[in-house]
């Protein structure tokens, strides 16, 4: 489906586009265990925090394997920004793939459910870390993941709704969208990041303080 089709179904897609733009942004991740790692740092921080975290465990290994994570100790880590449980959650992960339990090339071959399921039965990976990862990494076209804050906030302000939406509403609202709710979500991020990076560029500097 292209993204003329969705926006004629939904004009609130046409609304995305004028805000954020004609391109779209690139939400991609990689797959396998960096890509699965990256989202468990991203858990409940902003998108630049997590990036500049990422950034900074790049540098120091280079190329971010389960190797890499085990054989560096825990105050490095702690230096890269991850918290205790972060580190618990890398190490584990880590730990299920070096020894040959995880096996991604098992899970990309599942539907979206037997995936999601294989997913969150490790420590540290919930529904959300589990869609996303289809959705960014895998590619996935018909991902939905009601639990992202970004979705909830991004359809409540294209809807013109007062509250935010409960995950039931929204998942009533994308019915529609089936059996590209993934291109929906991107989208409703799309235009999201967009206000935030509309809202920052109109703060005046740090110590200064407008007339």
């Amino acid at each position: 489906m292209s993204i003329n089709h969705l926006s004629a179904l939904d004009p609130i897609f046409a609304e995305s586009l004028r805000v954020g733009g004609p391109t779209v942004r690139d939400f991609r991740r990689p797959d396998g265990f960096s890509g699965l790692l990256c989202l468990i740092i991203e858990q409940q921080l902003s998108t630049t925090v997590a990036a500049a975290l990422w950034a900074k465990l790049q540098a120091m290994v280079g190329v971010v394997t389960p190797d890499a994570i085990l054989a560096l100790p825990d105050e490095d880590l702690r230096a890269c920004g991850l918290s205790r449980q972060k580190i618990g959650y890398a190490r584990g992960l880590a730990r299920t793939v070096a020894d040959g339990q995880l096996d991604f090339d098992a899970i990309h071959k599942m539907d979206d459910e037997e995936a999601i399921a294989a997913l969150i039965a490790l420590k540290g990976i919930g529904r959300w870390t589990a869609e996303i990862y289809l959705m960014m990494a895998l590619g996935r076209p018909d991902i939905w993941p009601v639990g992202d804050l970004a979705i909830q906030l991004g359809v409540q302000r294209l809807k013109g709704w007062a509250e935010k939406p409960t995950q039931t509403q929204l998942l009533a609202v994308a019915e529609p969208w089936r059996p590209h709710r993934s291109l929906a979500a991107q989208l409703v991020w799309h235009h999201y990041v967009a206000l935030q990076e509309q809202a920052r560029a109109s703060k005046p500097p740090k110590g200064k303080k407008t007339p």
